[in-house]
């Protein structure tokens, strides 16, 4: 098999990834394309170590050592990613990216700010205005 078959199949499931980490709102979409994207890094490694080890005449074969390495760290990157997407959701009732966004501000896009105490803080004077003293 030519070594251009697994690089273009790579490629495409790269650039699926990518798409899938820049389009998509939901959390766990966001994570399957990551764990797409180490797929395709997985893939390279392999066809690259198979076609090297071929001209080299060696046995290392470090290319699927760092694959394997990919795929573990992958493993603990969707169990943790996954963690704090269930605890998110537990709490805010959604996995929408967006929302998520806004209460990392602690109020809504829509919502003035606001103190500890729930009191909205006043916006501050544009230039050239004085501040009114309240009591």
């Amino acid at each position: 098999m030519h070594l251009a078959y697994p690089a273009v199949l790579s490629a495409l499931l790269f650039c699926t990834g990518v798409y899938g980490v820049l389009a998509r709102r939901n959390a766990i979409l966001v994570l399957m394309s990551v764990e797409l994207m180490l797929n395709a890094v997985n893939l390279n490694l392999v066809a690259f170590d198979v076609w090297l080890s071929r001209a080299a005449e060696e046995t290392l074969h470090s290319g699927q050592a760092l694959a394997l390495f990919t795929i573990a760290i992958a493993a603990a990157e969707i169990g943790i990613g996954l963690a704090i997407v269930l605890a998110v959701y537990r709490n805010r009732g959604s996995s929408d990216i967006d929302r998520l966004r806004d209460t990392t501000e602690g109020h809504g896009p829509d919502e003035p700010d606001s103190d500890a105490t729930g009191r909205a803080i006043p916006a501050p004077p544009a230039a050239g205005e004085k501040a009114e003293a309240t009591a």
